[in-house]
């Protein structure tokens, strides 16, 4: 498979800048890979795939407010600086993107919020946006952090052009997210409602939790024609125990085993054991799926409408058939689904 393969003609206004009012209130594009068939639902509906035994996994992870605005020293330009992730914490070390980046150089500082209390210095450029900087603070770890989350905006994706509202702040979070890290969220989680996991639950579905903390890399686009040359910015994950025997016991049983979003996908088939069951893992993933790919642990998964050429459609294109996703995604722009963060959802089984 070539980049080229993977591209489409997606209008502007299909690209979602809000959420559906009510979570579980998107729409529900279903795949059934057997049959060929393509149906159009609510994402509600989705109650109607699972019996009992059958197993979500559910990525955990937590968007924490990565996007901040500073000021530079002497000129007091304005420079938006995004947390990518923490190398030190008692030096306070951060990875981060800066924009505009030929502005800000080893050695300058950076003042934020009103007070100026915080202050970064640039002490490494570690690719071309990218720096390291060690934040000067006078009070404990503690109160660093919560002064980087009071400053911090919710980062919602570069395509939505509007402001951060308020409101984006309980919307760009699934409501079982637990484990900060993450500086986008797990897209296909966003549409469960504390309602709908618990008619899933009355229905006996078993839930596995994973943390795969999402980082900018996976919406870094793909530049290379070739596909095997692409390399995946390495993400953290953690797979305990109890995830293992649920997702362990659903695979024996032959139940329907459903990865909630390709952040899940990644996650699970980074850890595989050589008779096909997940195993425990506490490390970094930098796994890239694209077609032809043999999927060892989930038969099922649920995934928002991705944009042209990215890293996402290839997976799912791998997961439901080249052919087959082309046909949907062609019915989507059709029909005129979201696309993308804030977008509708697809049921692949």
């Amino acid at each position: 498979m070539k980049l080229s393969n993977f591209g489409f003609n997606l209008p502007d206004e299909l690209l979602a800048e809000y959420p559906a009012e009510n979570r579980d209130e998107a729409r529900l594009m279903v795949l059934d890979r057997k049959n060929q068939t393509i149906e159009h639902k609510m994402f509600k509906d989705i109650v109607d795939y699972f019996d009992e035994d059958d197993v979500l996994i559910l990525n955990n992870t937590k968007v924490f407010p990565a996007r901040l605005y500073g000021n530079k020293e002497k000129t007091g330009a304005r420079i938006e600086v995004f947390l990518l992730r923490e190398l030190n914490e008692e030096q306070r070390l951060w990875d981060v993107l800066v924009d505009p980046a030929r502005k800000i150089r080893i050695g300058n500082k950076l003042y934020f919020g009103d007070d100026d209390t915080l202050v970064a210095e640039v002490i490494d450029n570690t690719t071309s946006r990218g720096r390291t900087l060690r934040f000067l603070y006078d009070g404990s770890y503690a109160e660093f952090r919560r002064k980087l989350n009071e400053l911090g905006e919710t980062p919602l994706p570069k395509y939505i052009k509007r402001d951060v509202e308020p409101e984006d702040e309980e919307r760009y979070q699934t409501i079982y997210a637990k484990n900060e890290g993450a500086v986008a969220a797990p897209t296909a989680g966003l549409h469960f409602s504390k309602h709908l996991l618990k008619r899933l639950e009355i229905k006996g579905v078993n839930f596995a939790e994973v943390t795969l903390h999402v980082g900018l890399g996976t919406f870094n686009p793909v530049e290379v024609e070739d596909l095997s040359k692409h390399k995946m910015d390495s993400e953290e994950l953690k797979i305990d125990e109890n995830a293992v025997e649920t997702v362990n016991k659903g695979i024996r049983n032959k139940k329907r085993v459903c990865a909630v979003g390709t952040t899940v996908m990644r996650a699970i088939e980074s850890s595989v054991s050589s008779n096909g069951e997940l195993n425990e893992f506490e490390g970094w993933t930098n796994k890239f799926i694209f077609p032809p790919y043999d999927f060892s642990i989930a038969n099922c998964m649920i995934t928002n409408f991705h944009t042209p050429k990215s890293t996402l459609l290839m997976m799912i294109s791998a997961f439901a058939g080249h052919d087959f996703m082309k046909k949907a995604y062609d019915e989507a722009v059709k029909e005129g689904y979201k696309f993308y963060s804030y977008g509708d959802a697809m049921l692949i089984i």
